[in-house]
């Protein structure tokens, strides 16, 4: 069976060739056009290009070819089975990283297996139950950082740096720089200067986005968190602040959102560092 997984070249720089999807696709078309493939073989490869109906779920496999990367499987709400059949057919159907998140340990244990059958690299970020089988991976482009204000926002901030990690983009964790000491963020100027987007993840009053939003050159894009007490209002209070920042240039995610936060940094990123400087 010919599949795209298959005419993806592995161990190669498939770097400003578009994704691994689109990289298989072009190999698949090529070996039709010399005549190694037929044109049947090929359609059977091609059945469920758009999405596979598995019943529970319609799998994307387009997504990969439209945006760059695999559709993300939330894991929340859903079974064992149903992720592990969901995982599996975007292993067959698709040729880059597959990104499974908000998962109970049974899931996580489940993907594990998945990794192992398949020889795949894992990458974790266990505390927001975040799981990553990683293929086609290439040199990171672009640079996000990722700040927290406190240490009590890291579950949802490593979700961000696993997403825009798996996403392609270079990626930098500074934790507990919140603005009860401003000194903590300002010893990383230096760092905001050099990033082509910055996530700052922060509950309470969520103020921190502001500060980094007057101080870095490019994109910031806020991630309020549950994290707080009472009138924190489970991260309404926070994500009312950033929505209201004076600080141009910050937009906002929704509330404990890493994924949102580090995919769009990740786009940001990637786009940055692949359009040339003017002189």
């Amino acid at each position: 069976m010919i599949s795209l997984e298959n005419e993806s070249p592995t161990g190669t720089d498939t770097a400003g060739q578009g994704s691994p999807f689109e990289v298989g696709l072009r190999a698949l078309m090529a070996r039709v056009a010399d005549g190694e493939v037929s044109p049947a073989e090929a359609a059977e490869a091609l059945r469920d290009l758009p999405f596979a109906d598995l019943g529970f779920a319609k799998v994307d496999h387009h997504r990969e070819l439209r945006q760059g990367h695999p559709e993300i499987v939330y894991a929340t709400g859903k079974t064992v089975p149903q992720v592990v059949g969901i995982v599996e057919r975007l292993l067959v159907g698709n040729a880059g990283s597959v990104l499974v998140t908000r998962a109970d340990p049974d899931q996580i244990e489940a993907v594990r297996r998945l990794s192992a059958d398949r020889d795949l690299p894992v990458r974790e970020a266990a505390r927001s139950g975040a799981i990553a089988l990683v293929r086609g991976a290439t040199a990171p482009t672009g640079l996000v950082v990722v700040v927290t204000a406190g240490t009590s926002d890291l579950p949802v901030a490593e979700e961000a740096v696993l997403t825009a990690s798996v996403l392609g983009a270079g990626v930098e964790l500074i934790t507990d720089v919140g603005v009860a000491g401003l000194h903590r963020i300002a010893a990383h100027r230096h760092r905001l200067a050099q990033a082509d987007a910055v996530v700052v993840v922060a509950g309470m009053e969520g103020a921190l986005a502001s500060v980094v939003g007057g101080l870095a050159p490019c994109p910031v894009i806020a991630c309020p968190t549950s994290v707080g007490y009472g009138a924190s209002f489970g991260g309404l209070a926070a994500l009312l602040s950033m929505l209201s920042s004076c600080a141009p240039g910050v937009v906002c995610v929704n509330i404990d959102d890493g994924v949102g936060a580090g995919f769009a940094a990740a786009l940001i990123a990637r786009r940055r560092s692949g359009v040339p400087e003017e002189p």
